[in-house]
């Protein structure tokens, strides 16, 4: 006996995630739930836009976490290491473009097991959003499970277009992305080095914490200590 379809509409909060869900119920496509994982350093506005979507649509949106918090995983929790200058180091530290443990940890295993939860029940029809002319990102979602849609690419819509769909429909992000490219995780160490400049300047709050997590681990934020390049001020551990 085969079982019911699920739809479910993976929501980072982000233009392309938004505006494909934005789209999807406009032109009545099927959606039973819209999924949020919430990694913990994300923008205020970014939360702000999230429920003035589920406000705007009606739809409420279904919130996932880590059972371990960012901070947790960043500089508290006992790590085997292989390298024997590592041992006894806590925490994965910050990520890198090769070990992008927050990713995984805080978004997609999170994501999987709320989704293991509904398998037994439906057939889940997942849909992601990738805008068009991410052709890296499609390539690989598009060779990874059957059950996966990408409607934006369905509709050729590429970044831009679903960034000015969005704001044709009121959503802002409280001006986040007149200053950034990306509004995920305001401490992320692969921001490029003016997005970094940005936060120092218009968000000093985050800029505070990024600080303060940057003295708590044993990995320098980004190459050549640019953390305190940008602060204009000299490293306070220039042993790290």
């Amino acid at each position: 006996m085969s079982k019911p379809a699920l739809h479910v509409v993976s929501l980072s909060g982000g233009k392309d995630s938004t505006a494909m869900l934005l789209r999807m119920l406009e032109e009545n496509m099927p959606v039973d739930i819209v999924l949020f994982c919430d990694t913990g350093p994300e923008f205020p506005q970014l939360y702000g836009h999230i429920r003035k979507v589920e406000k705007n649509t009606g739809i409420k949106v279904t919130t996932v976490r880590s059972e371990y918090t960012f901070e947790y995983l960043f500089s508290e929790k006992p790590i085997k290491r292989k390298k024997p200058e590592l041992q006894g180091k806590l925490g994965y530290s910050w990520a890198g473009p090769l070990m992008r443990w927050c990713t995984n940890l805080l978004k997609t295993v999170p994501r999987e097991k709320y989704l293991r939860k509904l398998n037994d029940e439906y057939d889940l029809v997942e849909y992601v959003g990738i805008a068009a002319d991410e052709t890296e990102r499609v390539t690989r979602h598009c060779n990874s499970r059957p059950n996966v849609r990408l409607p934006l690419v369905e509709w050729g819509m590429t970044e831009a277009d679903c960034l000015a769909y969005c704001k044709e429909r009121g959503y802002d992000w409280g001006g986040l992305y007149d200053k950034f490219g990306r509004v995920s995780c305001w401490c992320c160490p692969l921001q490029l080095f003016g997005e970094l400049r940005t936060l120092y300047s218009d968000f000093p709050e985050l800029w505070a914490q990024l600080r303060k997590w940057d003295d708590m681990t044993w990995r320098t934020f980004k190459k050549y200590n640019t953390l305190y390049t940008v602060s204009l001020k000299a490293p306070e551990n220039p042993s790290k």
